[in-house]
């Protein structure tokens, strides 16, 4: 996988002037990308890694070994559909199975001989909702990093801060202080990076 740049659109065709002739075309536009001869050339080098910067994947349907659509079966459990739009090339025309891909979020469905700069288009739509999506997992991995810094009991006086309960509940239910609560709560804003029980509770619907 490319290991920089702002964002990356992944080539998986057999067709090797295919794959030539889609890195020409998004170099014209300034869009790096990475060619795949088949999956299973693209899972060994995805490996067990998650997406952290944004792509977008250009999949062949139909290829020797394992389909595009079984490709896409597993990046969709892997979540990494979700990340990095997955937009379908084909030479066969299959509209059952264009309507089943998209419904189940592939984000195109394109027939070989496509328009360049309409693929293209809809390659840098694909990479803008990445990029949204990319900047959502990063959050949701910080904040899962900072509740893990917290103890047990700023877990728990965490959760019931967000549930609402004031202070006083809060001391009556764990059987502390009421002062021994503020200090809790204290620590979790600031380790939580929130100023009110509101931003904490809907930080932690975020993760």
């Amino acid at each position: 996988m490319s290991p920089c740049g702002d964002a990356t659109v992944y080539i998986i065709d057999d067709d090797a002037s295919v794959r030539e002739a889609m890195a020409w075309l998004l170099r014209s536009r300034r869009l790096l990308s990475e060619a795949y001869a088949g999956a299973a050339a693209f899972e060994q080098a995805l490996g067990e890694t998650e997406p952290d910067t944004p792509g977008c994947i250009l999949l062949d349907v139909r290829m020797p070994g394992l389909s595009g659509l079984a490709l896409f079966d597993r990046l969709l459990e892997r979540g990494i559909a979700s990340a990095w739009p997955v937009i379908f090339l084909t030479g066969h025309a299959d509209v059952p199975t264009a309507v089943d891909t998209v419904k189940r979020c592939a984000f195109d469905f394109c027939e070989k001989p496509f328009s360049d700069n309409a693929l293209v288009d809809r390659v840098e739509q694909a990479l803008a909702l990445s990029r949204e999506r990319v900047a959502q997992r990063a959050a949701q991995r910080a904040l899962r990093a900072r509740v893990r810094e917290l103890t047990e009991r700023e877990r728990d006086v965490m959760r019931l801060i967000a549930e609402g309960r004031p202070n006083k509940l809060i001391a009556e239910e764990l059987g502390i202080s009421v002062r021994t609560v503020e200090v809790h709560r204290a620590r979790v804003f600031e380790k939580m990076d929130v100023k009110s029980a509101v931003e904490l509770a809907n930080s932690l619907q975020k993760i």
